[in-house]
């Protein structure tokens, strides 16, 4: 499927593009993008960007995800990513994952571009089920799944090792027909 570029009110979600890659190093690279996400190492080593970029491609190209570069378009700056990942076509899920360039944190863009992406997972991608992870303390990024319809499904309590520390994880997810009340 041809990846299509996502819109809301105030970003454009574009697919990823080698001209990215900067963006993403930068961003990736601040220390307090990467205490709030499970995964994201730091320091974020020189050059992980391009492998990031490089591992997207083939998973695009696997149909197991579609990444989205997040843009204001107010001045086209970097905003952050959003992930639809681990592509089920068995089980019709995927899981979601995103975050945002410190500078534009608290201004509502995340919700605006999860809600994009839920909807693109159900109409476009014909998804049932997409789910999201986040550690316990950082609870900015379970009010963005709660007010774009998550629930939260259970506690993975000690899931990941973040900096030496066992966090407890949330797991959320949403339904296509509870997402279709919601609209």
């Amino acid at each position: 499927m041809e990846q299509p570029q996502l819109q809301t009110l105030r970003l454009l979600l574009s697919p990823l593009k080698t001209s990215d890659i900067q963006d993403i190093q930068r961003a990736a690279s601040d220390r307090d993008i990467a205490d709030t996400m499970i995964s994201l190492p730091h320091p974020y080593p020189e050059g992980e960007a391009k492998r990031y970029f490089d591992r997207q491609l083939v998973e695009k190209e696997a149909d197991r995800a579609y990444v989205y570069c997040i843009r204001l378009k107010a001045d086209d700056s970097f905003a952050g990513m959003i992930e639809i990942r681990a592509i089920e076509s068995e089980h019709s899920q995927a899981e979601l994952s995103f975050w945002l360039a410190r500078e534009v944190w608290g201004q509502g863009f995340m919700s605006e571009a999860v809600e994009a992406a839920v909807l693109f997972g159900f109409e476009e991608l014909g998804l049932n089920r997409l789910y999201a992870h986040h550690m316990l303390r950082n609870p900015a990024t379970g009010r963005v799944l709660e007010k774009c319809g998550f629930t939260q499904e259970g506690l993975l309590r000690q899931r990941v090792i973040k900096w030496g520390k066992y966090e407890d994880v949330p797991l959320c997810a949403i339904l296509k027909k509870d997402w279709e009340s919601r609209n």
